[in-house]
């Protein structure tokens, strides 16, 4: 019983910190800025470059395709102020004194722009809905797709904050995050171009989100795409926690 009032009262601060930042999110000009951005980016990917309407096929996976690549532009947006801001003003020391766990600051950071991403996601719904006029889509496909971009943004989204952890500041966190995301989506483009043992091609893979996402944005389910998305969010949630530890007694 007290484990479990431990754990509601941990997840209650947690929400409230998340909660807060959100809030803060939304009122400031550049999330909009962001979402726009993202909207026309894989809609004009899609229609344009895609060429959706010359394919005469009633499959949104190059929709869902450009996701991957929008996020490498989108998630540093959200995440760069997670803590580079708080560092550079010296807020992240006075939340470190306050009675909160590294594991709740950690999480609200992470929720509130995950919030941000999903309603971005979210909001591309629009795409499927107007194009369910012009053919037979299939609804648990669809649904897939949107599950699996989901498990990318948090993954990413993870690896964002952890990174702007680790900035000095906004542009710092921007920059490192946009190309680590870079590398760990388009690394698995790399066996395309250069001829690679299969052992090494299977690492690459492996480390490549987009590859992971790929299955979904077919519209199937693997648990163990789904498995290494869930770890990799877990982990680098884990090695921000601990970023905060070492900063704490530093």
């Amino acid at each position: 019983m007290n484990t479990f009032t431990t754990l509601k009262k941990s997840l209650i601060r947690t929400g409230s910190l998340a909660g807060k930042e959100l809030y803060s999110a939304l009122y400031s000009p550049v999330t909009y800025g962001i979402g726009v951005f993202f909207l026309l980016f894989v809609s004009i990917w899609f229609f344009f470059l895609q060429r959706f309407f010359a394919n005469n096929l009633a499959s949104l996976r190059s929709f869902f395709g450009t996701f991957p690549l929008a996020f490498i532009f989108v998630i540093p947006t959200l995440t760069m102020k997670s803590w580079a801001e708080e560092r550079k003003t010296g807020t992240v020391e006075l939340l470190l004194t306050m009675p909160f766990s590294e594991w709740e600051l950690v999480g609200a950071k992470f929720l509130a722009a995950l919030a941000q991403a999903a309603l971005f996601i979210t909001l591309t719904a629009a795409v499927p809905l107007s194009l369910s006029l012009l053919g037979a889509f299939e609804g648990g496909v669809i649904f897939t797709e949107y599950a699996g971009a989901l498990l990318l943004a948090a993954c990413a989204v993870s690896l964002g904050i952890l990174l702007s952890s680790l900035a000095k500041n906004q542009a710092g966190a921007f920059l490192g995050s946009a190309v680590v995301l870079m590398a760990v989506m388009l690394i698995n483009q790399v066996p395309l171009l250069v001829t690679l043992p299969d052992a090494i091609v299977n690492v690459i893979n492996y480390l490549s989100l987009s590859f992971h996402f790929e299955s979904f944005s077919r519209g199937l389910l693997d648990s163990r795409d789904l498995a290494f998305f869930i770890i990799s969010t877990f982990l680098f949630l884990y090695l921000n926690t601990q970023a905060l530890v070492y900063r704490k007694w530093k």
